[in-house]
């Protein structure tokens, strides 16, 4: 299929940018909804983790789909969804009408997500494709790091609200681009999965060992991750008294040092494997978690000590992500789009697990962050080592 590359990898890139903008940019304004809708900023952290859900379910439900009635329809409707619940969310009044529609929300935006890597295996092939990917993930790389920002901002400008009615324009300009700017790229004649297929590959990734190893390894990594961001609003907002515009500064670092450590990734595979590379991540990650449980049980927490061990754990991301997904990806060549959605499945249900773990419990302070982020680094090291180490060992 002959089609101009950067334009493609433009249009994935805008609809896969749509999640992380879902996730990231009502953060600065968390204090705000959780006052208008009546409820504590930990019990309204909880959207977050509902977001994650459904977005992870969203995944595993629409990949098959588009796999029978085309990339489009898929995409269009995913679109359609996020924009309509984008839209309700602006009126809601209570709890449980915000996790309901941030749910249908994140459903249509896991319809998106899942369709930008197809449409990518769909046109391209071998260094093109991976070209394209690259030109995805450097803007990918930007949008968390922009987010928080743009909330900031729309929270000044007006209310909390007018973040959803910016995700809603967003949703409607890419269901014009996608509409009349992107073709249907899957090929006509190519054989569609049947539901019984679909599940025999997800059961044959599920019992390979190695496999498992490395999802284990990025899902705990991710559920770190999300403690922290779940957790971030009243960390940072509350507990050290940011004001929202500081906020998305001092989130942002962490995007910051993922993107370093995107960098130092490559530079080391030069003399290092990837296996290598993800068992460093991993144990940078324990240390880090484990500085930060010291910090708060000595009481000498403050943003001088949380912040740069916050960024080091975040940071090393880099190190852990390409390098489990890549090592996963190896072992289902055959199969390689549903090993990735089943491992972002996993990976998003470990985030919004994290979550709940952080927010149910309304503590106020740092305690539920720094333990939930100990023990999915514990894991993450423990289920590497027990189900990949001696096979990532030999390579």
């Amino acid at each position: 299929m002959t089609l101009d590359s950067r334009r493609v990898a433009l249009l994935v890139a805008a609809n896969t940018a749509l999640a992380p903008f879902a996730i990231d940019a009502y953060l600065p304004a968390m204090s705000a909804i959780a006052e208008h809708i009546g409820a504590s900023i930990h019990l309204t952290e909880l959207s977050l983790s509902t977001f994650l859900a459904g977005f992870a379910l969203g995944q595993l439900l629409f990949g098959p789909l588009s796999d029978r009635l085309g990339r489009k329809p898929v995409l269009l409707g995913g679109l359609v969804a996020f924009l309509m619940a984008s839209l309700v969310i602006t009126t809601v009044d209570s709890l449980p009408e915000l996790l309901a529609w941030r749910f249908l929300q994140a459903l249509g935006g896991g319809a998106c997500v899942v369709n930008s890597a197809a449409i990518v295996r769909d046109c391209f092939q071998g260094r093109e494709a991976a070209k394209v990917m690259s030109t995805m993930a450097m803007i990918m790389m930007l949008a968390p790091l922009v987010a928080p920002a743009v909330g900031s901002g729309l929270l000044y400008l007006a209310d909390w609200w007018l973040i959803f009615v910016f995700l809603a324009v967003y949703a409607a300009f890419l269901l014009w681009l996608m509409g009349t700017k992107l073709p249907e790229t899957r090929a006509a004649d190519r054989p569609a999965a049947s539901l019984g297929q679909v599940l025999s590959n997800y059961l044959s990734v599920l019992r390979h060992r190695e496999g498992m190893g490395y999802i284990c390894a990025a899902s705990m990594s991710f559920a770190g991750l999300f403690a922290f961001i779940t957790a971030s609003p009243f960390l940072y907002l509350e507990h050290f008294g940011l004001s929202p515009a500081l906020y998305p500064i001092v989130f942002g670092a962490n995007v910051v040092t993922m993107a370093a450590s995107n960098r130092l990734n490559i530079r080391l595979l030069r003399r290092r494997s990837p296996q290598q590379n993800l068992r460093l991540g991993l144990g940078i990650q324990l240390f880090a978690t484990t500085g930060l449980v010291l910090m708060v049980a000595s009481g000498l927490e403050s943003l001088v000590t949380v912040v740069p061990l916050v960024m080091l754990f975040a940071g090393t991301i880099g190190l852990v992500a390409p390098n489990a997904i890549s090592s996963l990806l190896d072992h289902f060549q055959h199969m390689s789009a549903t090993a990735a959605a089943l491992q972002g499945t996993l990976q998003f249900s470990s985030g919004a697990l994290a979550g709940i773990l952080v927010g149910a419990f309304e503590v106020d302070s740092a305690w539920p962050m720094v333990l939930t982020m100990l023990v999915a680094a514990t894991l993450g090291n423990i289920g590497f080592r027990v189900l990949a180490g001696r096979a990532a060992a030999r390579s």
